[in-house]
C-alpha cells in the first residue's frame, strides 16, 4: 500500500504516515487497532518488533520455498513467502530476496495465470523502490521498467528511466582494481569472473536485441548477422551449450519458419540436459556458480511453451514436431 492508501484508510494525513515509516513518530495509540487489521495482523504481532533476519536464515528459507514449490506447488509457496514478510516487514533483505526468488519461480514452473502474484510482487518493488539501500532500490526499479514495458505502459517506464539516479562509476569494478592492487588474489579473481560474466550476459542481450529489430524491419541479412555473433560469443566465452541456439530460435518463430525451428530445436533441447558447470572453464574457475539446477528448470519451461505457448502454435501438428516434443518429454 502507499502511504496515501493508509493515510486514507486510518484518516491521518499521508505526512503522518510517512513519519511512521521514518521512525520519527508513532501513531496514536486509539490507531493501532484499525492499524492492525489494515495490515492484516493482531495487535501482539504489531507491538512485537522482530529483529532482522540473518543472511543465512533467510537463506535457509528460500531453500524452503524452493522445497515447498516442488512438493506443494507455487501457490502455497507464495503464501508462506507473503506470510513471512508480513511477520518480518522491516527486513528490505528478506523482501528483497524472496521477491525475486518468486519472479524467477514464476517463471521457470510456468505458474498459470500469474497476474495476481505479479500483482503483490510489483506492489513489492514499489515498496522497495524507495529504499535507502541502492542496490534494492536499483533491482526493485528495473523489475517496475520490465512490468510496464510488458504491460504497454511506456509512459510510466519513460517516467522510472528519467528518475534513475545517474552514475559512470561501477561500483564491482572499481573493488576489483583495489583487491587485485592490494594483492588479494582470491577476491580479485572472483569479482573479475564475475564482472566478466555480467558484461558477457550484456552484450548477449544486445545482440538478441538488434536481432529482433532486424527481423520486425525485414533486414534478414543483419538479423542473421546479429544472431551469427550472438552463437560465436556465447561459445567463445564457454556459457551453457544450448545458448548459441537462443538467437536463432525467435528469429525462426518470427517467420513461422518450420523447417528452421524444427533443426534448432532438435540441436538446442538436447544440449539443456547437459549441465552448466562454469567452474570448470578457466574463465570462470574462481566464481563457483553452478547453473545446473536454473538449466533444468528452464529445460521444463521450454518444453511446456512448445507444448502450449501461443508462438509454438504453428507447429503442432507437424509430424516432426511432435514426434521431437514426444522424445524430449520422454528424457525428461
Amino acid at each position: 500500500m502507499t502511504q496515501e492508501q493508509v493515510a486514507a484508510y486510518l484518516g491521518v494525513s499521508a505526512p503522518a504516515v510517512h513519519k511512521w515509516e521514518k521512525g520519527v513518530t508513532y501513531p496514536d495509540i486509539t490507531l493501532l487497532p484499525p492499524l492492525a487489521r489494515l495490515l492484516k495482523t493482531d495487535l501482539n504481532t504489531l507491538l512485537s518488533f522482530h529483529d532482522d533476519l540473518t543472511d543465512i536464515e533467510i537463506e535457509n528459507f528460500v531453500s524452503k520455498l524452493e522445497k515447498t514449490v516442488t512438493k506443494e506447488g507455487f501457490d502455497t509457496a507464495f503464501h508462506m513467502a507473503v506470510d513471512k514478510i508480513h511477520e518480518y516487514p522491516t527486513c528490505e533483505k528478506l523482501l528483497h530476496t524472496v521477491s525475486l526468488y518468486l519472479e524467477g519461480a514464476l517463471f521457470l514452473y510456468s505458474v498459470p495465470d500469474p497476474k495476481p502474484y505479479k500483482d503483490v510482487l510489483e506492489s513489492f518493488y514499489i515498496r522497495m523502490s524507495q529504499s535507502e539501500t541502492g542496490e534494492i532500490r536499483d533491482t526493485a526499479i528495473l523489475m517496475l521498467l520490465s512490468y510496464c514495458r510488458n504491460r504497454g505502459d511506456f509512459a510510466k517506464a519513460e517516467e522510472l528511466i528519467k528518475a534513475l539516479p545517474s552514475s559512470p562509476i561501477d561500483r564491482q569494478e572499481q573493488l576489483a582494481i583495489l583487491y587485485t592492487q592490494q594483492g588479494k588474489n582470491e577476491d580479485a579473481k572472483k569479482m573479475w569472473e564475475s564482472i566478466l560474466l555480467r558484461k558477457t550476459a550484456e552484450i548477449l542481450a544486445t545482440l538478441m536485441s538488434l536481432a529482433e529489430i532486424a527481423v520486425k524491419e525485414h533486414r534478414d541479412d543483419d538479423a542473421t548477422f546479429f544472431a551469427d555473433q550472438y552463437e560465436s560469443f556465447s561459445r567463445q566465452f564457454h556459457l551453457a551449450k544450448w545458448l548459441p541456439y537462443a538467437a536463432h530460435l525467435p528469429m525462426a518463430v518470427e517467420r513461422q519458419d518450420k523447417d528452421a525451428c524444427l533443426s534448432i530445436l532438435g540441436k538446442m533441447l538436447p544440449a539443456m540436459n547437459e549441465e552448466w558447470e562454469p567452474q570448470k572453464s578457466p574463465l570462470y574457475r574462481n566464481l563457483g556458480q553452478n547453473a545446473s539446477s536454473f538449466s533444468h528448470k528452464l529445460l521444463n519451461t521450454i518444453q511446456n511453451n512448445l507444448r502450449y505457448g501461443e508462438e509454438f502454435a504453428f507447429l503442432r501438428g507437424n509430424a516432426a514436431f511432435d514426434k521431437l516434443i514426444a522424445e524430449f518429454g520422454h528424457r525428461n
